[in-house]
């Protein structure tokens, strides 16, 4: 199989994986409306989507360097799913609270593996992974509108349907594993090419963090934020969450093409001094403008999200999977467990003061990024065109 096309169906597949990562929060409001959560409540649920994937993430990620488990793709994907399409069956707040972490495990299954993999695929270039994390990000974008046509139409009890992406995600995972002449490249282990970097990795994980509590805590809280600020419309919360995820989408590609020009950590540095600016106008400024702030609020954070990924393998190069399973994965997940405080301190006073502090978490991590250097590997080198839409893959690449 093409190259080209190994990274189109890989980042599709990555898609209908992060639908349900976007699905969480854009239950919140069905989850607020029919069972009457309070701000609390509401984000324990995506504490309990979070937890058991933060923790999770890294045994995953040490488990795929020691062996190929392609396997996992297509295993990984249908959990995911069947965890969400389960979650509105019952009426039991512990019981939505275990189905919302069932997902999140075949979440966290999911994202080292398929990074590696995917690196492979890519031949090791950030542009091939920009493309993959694309994938993620319009499943993100697609999550508030999946789940408003389904949620929205039928109620809670509607959600069996929401199993359907992962149903085709791990058939296109499938076909990526056994398409001929594929399957022996992508069972072989990703380069160990260079010596490990571990404070740099350690500065570049903490950054992560501080971008994941932002983005979490806004995804988490934005469709009801929303809601207030602009009459009290689920339409409008629904509208801002898309454009929340549908940034990243852009942001994704845009991170891709500015690192082929400066390098990485440069392109991450300004990004992120852009979205403190943005996550400010979403907390403060009024009206219809908050949609604009929204955008670049998801424009600003998605920037650096694949090129932070090729930047933690190239930090950790003999250990690739654990690199993908903390900076794709873990620390993500991490900004779900700031979520159950920010909705206790909206409970006590008000959303906007909730969100506030959250202001801060881009500049923390424009100065960890200050601190970085650019790290040598593959992952600096942008995909060049080549003739026919191939180019030629290395042999360390091959197994």
């Amino acid at each position: 199989m093409r190259r080209k096309a190994s990274i189109t169906l890989l980042s599709v597949g990555h898609a209908c994986v992060d639908v349900y990562q976007g699905a969480v929060a854009s239950l919140i409001p069905f989850l607020v409306a029919e069972r009457a959560y309070g701000y609390a409540a509401a984000s324990g649920v995506v504490l309990a989507a979070s937890l058991l994937s933060s923790v999770a993430q890294p045994l995953f990620g040490v488990l795929t360097d020691r062996r190929a488990v392609p396997w996992l793709l297509p295993a990984s994907t249908l959990l995911a799913g069947l965890g969400i399409a389960l979650s509105g069956t019952g009426d039991s707040y512990a019981f939505t609270l275990v189905c919302v972490a069932v997902s999140g495990a075949g979440v966290a299954a999911y994202h080292p593996e398929s990074a590696r993999v995917a690196r492979l695929a890519g031949g090791g270039g950030h542009g091939a992974m920009g493309w993959f994390s694309l994938g993620g990000n319009v499943g993100f974008a697609l999550a508030p509108l999946l789940v408003a046509a389904v949620v929205g139409t039928g109620g809670l009890r509607w959600t069996p349907l929401l199993v359907l992406p992962a149903l085709a995600g791990a058939a296109l995972t499938l076909t990526v594993l056994r398409a001929p002449g594929q399957r022996q490249r992508l069972l072989g282990p990703a380069p160990a090419a260079g010596t490990d970097d571990r404070a740099s990795f350690l500065r570049l994980s903490l950054a992560v963090v501080c971008r994941s509590v932002v983005f979490t805590g806004l995804s988490s809280f934005l469709s009801l934020y929303a809601a207030q600020r602009l009459g009290g419309s689920v339409a409008a919360g629904t509208a801002a969450l898309f454009v929340l995820y549908l940034g990243g989408a852009a942001g994704s590609v845009l991170g891709g093409r500015l690192a082929g020009r400066r390098d990485r950590v440069t392109v991450c540095r300004w990004s992120y001094l852009l979205s403190a600016a943005a996550v400010a106008g979403v907390v403060f400024v009024p009206g219809p403008a908050l949609y604009l702030c929204v955008a670049l609020t998801s424009a600003g954070l998605y920037v650096p999200f694949s090129l932070q990924v090729t930047l933690g393998q190239d930090y950790l190069p003999s250990r690739v999977g654990t690199a993908a399973g903390i900076t794709l994965g873990l620390t993500v997940s991490v900004g779900g467990l700031v979520s159950p405080l920010i909705g206790r301190v909206a409970d006590a006073t008000s959303l906007r003061t909730a969100l506030a502090p959250l202001v801060l978490m881009p500049l923390l991590s424009w100065l960890f990024f200050r601190t970085l250097p650019e790290p040598p590997g593959p992952g600096r080198r942008a995909d060049p065109p080549a003739a026919g839409g191939q180019r030629d893959v290395p042999k360390s690449w091959v197994q």
